[in-house]
């Protein structure tokens, strides 16, 4: 086994959770980040992270990492870290292609001694079970003999400047206890939070993909415990509030359930389930109820608009915010376009802003145009969707319009004090 300060560290995949990793590392130790995507190589070869995660200061206290979209450029690493992306296909199916073309790139350059690691979300096996065979068919090396393996789950959480790759502590594992050693010896260089070494890969993959799964299972019953609560004439908030007070009590509040992990990761556990023929009853039915909430919000609204006299049929409505989550430029899987498509269907014309979202890629991804400018009397109804901070500060010009107006206002997820919404879920 190589010595933890004689490692070349290559990072493939250059993220949310690549590109600081990255960064982290390269402090230390010579680091090459690896991306197929070549504009974004070029960006971060001038210092820019579109992702908001790694700053110009930050970069520039790297000793020592490079960029690269060149596999050639990776073959004199020894160390592999893989951090690509785990989405699902459009089936709510584990999609392992871009893990697995990323298992390829590492196999044509794997040489005996090397360490791959992974730190993508998978099911519990993957690693050894999809990723390794393609290591070893590739690269004519014996797993365990020439090469090992490592699996260190991603604990990113986009936006946050607070819980950094360095101050969260870190599971590792290893596929013999020498790999661990190392995987382990290595991660400590950088993790100043401490790491937990898991007895077995199996053991730390489970442990992520149960973390999203834990958290996606009960923001489902803050979802339906609000559906319920809104029959009953209750403000979920005040419920939670008084509820809160109890020492023991979890802290989740209902909302939308997007974004690359708290929505995907649990197909992925269930996925595994099905294969050894157990129905995850609860899982599943924490997914329905999350799915739902877009449609069901749109709903509301429909409803409140009725209420109010307003015609629903070619109205206008604002919608703000569109990534998955606050105080981030990150789109993937946001649910915000489950409540645009349902508004839409009842003929209503939406428009969008959010000054996080790159136009480009909501355009790409989602076939939406965002607005720049907006005027609240334009509309007659608004939902405040994604509490960025920039709409929190602007609560005065958000809700001056709607008072006394034929018009709805919803704060989805309860940023603003009740007396400035119409509608919180």
């Amino acid at each position: 086994m190589q010595r933890v300060e004689d490692v070349k560290i290559a990072v493939i995949g250059l993220g949310y959770v690549g590109l600081p990793l990255a960064v982290e590392f390269g402090k230390q130790l010579p680091v090459v980040g690896f991306d197929i995507n070549h504009r974004r190589i070029d960006e971060l070869k001038d210092g820019t992270d579109r992702t908001l995660e790694v700053t110009a200061e930050e970069f520039a206290s790297v000793q020592s990492l490079s960029f690269t979209a060149d596999a050639a450029d990776i073959a004199d690493c020894t160390v592999f870290i893989v951090t690509t992306p785990t989405p699902i296909d459009e089936h709510k199916r584990p999609d392992l292609t871009p893990l697995l073309s990323a298992t390829r790139t590492v196999a044509a350059v794997l040489k005996p001694g090397d360490v791959v690691i992974y730190e993508s979300t998978v099911y519990p096996g993957a690693t050894e079970e999809d990723c390794v065979p393609i290591l070893e068919e590739i690269s004519g090396l014996t797993f365990n003999e020439d090469f090992f393996a490592g699996y260190s789950p991603e604990r990113i959480n986009p936006g946050d400047k607070e819980h950094r790759v360095s101050t969260i502590v870190k599971v590792t594992s290893g596929s013999t206890p020498e790999a661990a050693d190392f995987v382990d010896e290595l991660y400590r260089r950088i993790i100043t939070a401490g790491t937990h070494k898991a007895p077995t890969i199996k053991v730390a993959e489970a442990a992520k993909v149960i973390e999203n799964t834990q958290r996606d299972v009960n923001i489902a019953l803050m979802n339906e415990l609000a559906i319920l609560f809104g029959k009953l004439g209750i403000d979920t908030h005040d419920v939670l509030a008084a509820a809160g007070t109890k020492w023991n009590f979890l802290r989740f509040t209902p909302g939308l359930v997007g974004g690359h992990c708290i929505g995907v990761d649990p197909y992925y556990l269930t996925h595994k389930a099905q294969q050894v023929g157990h129905h995850p009853e609860i899982i599943l039915a924490g997914r329905r109820i999350n799915d739902s909430m877009g449609p069901w919000v749109a709903s509301q609204m429909v409803k409140l608009m009725s209420k109010a006299g307003v015609p629903i049929n070619g109205s206008r409505v604002l919608i703000l915010g569109l990534t998955f989550k606050e105080n981030t430029p990150d789109l993937r899987n946001t649910r915000v376009v489950d409540i645009i498509s349902e508004l839409e269907g009842y003929g209503i014309n939406v428009d969008v802003n959010d000054p996080w979202a790159d136009p480009a890629e909501a355009e790409l991804y989602y076939g939406l145009q965002l607005k720049d400018q907006w005027d609240a009397t334009d509309y007659v109804g608004i939902i405040l969707a994604v509490p960025h901070r920039a709409y929190v500060e602007q609560l005065t010009a958000l809700t001056e319009p709607l008072v006394g107006a034929r018009r709805v206002f919803v704060d989805l997820r309860g940023a603003l004090p009740l007396g400035h919404s119409t509608w919180r879920l």
